[in-house]
């Protein structure tokens, strides 16, 4: 796992991507225990609306955080029934547009109960600070799949 940076910012400026690319991962490490925890309503608190999902095969606005939450609350039985009970976040490319802009691609390793991996999908979130200095999901893009169980 590695991060890369896009960034035209003074080498001074580096101390505070650092920290904000911890700020992502935490983030994130919180999605991963949500969403394998069937835990909507923690999902919900990591994004703001509206919002906007991306995929090949769909285009669809969030207009509300209920929606986040009703959604991901569904989610731990869809993986338990495909034998994934657990991932992880791991950053293959974070680039900060602006000071209140991330936007991060990461890979989701699909483990099962032993912990092995069978699989693993990607994904593309764009994180956007709101005014009280919280950064939240405001988009995600989905790749699907890169290998089936």
């Amino acid at each position: 796992m590695g991060t890369q940076r896009k960034s035209g910012r003074s080498p001074g400026a580096s101390v505070a991507l650092e920290r904000n690319e911890s700020e992502v991962q935490e983030i994130l490490d919180r999605l991963a225990d949500a969403v394998t925890e069937g835990n909507g309503k923690a999902v919900a608190k990591m994004w703001a609306v509206p919002a906007l999902v991306l995929g090949d095969t769909m285009a669809r606005p969030v207009s509300t955080l209920l929606e986040v939450e009703q959604f991901f609350g569904g989610a731990k039985q869809q993986y338990n029934a495909r034998g994934i009970s657990d991932t992880r976040a791991e950053i293959v490319e974070l680039h900060w547009p602006t000071p209140r802009i991330a936007i991060a691609e990461v890979r989701w390793p699909w483990l099962d109960a032993a912990g092995v991996e069978k699989g693993d999908e990607v994904s593309t979130y764009v994180f956007r600070r709101d005014d009280a200095g919280k950064l939240r999901i405001q988009a995600v893009i989905m790749h699907g799949a890169s290998s089936e169980m």
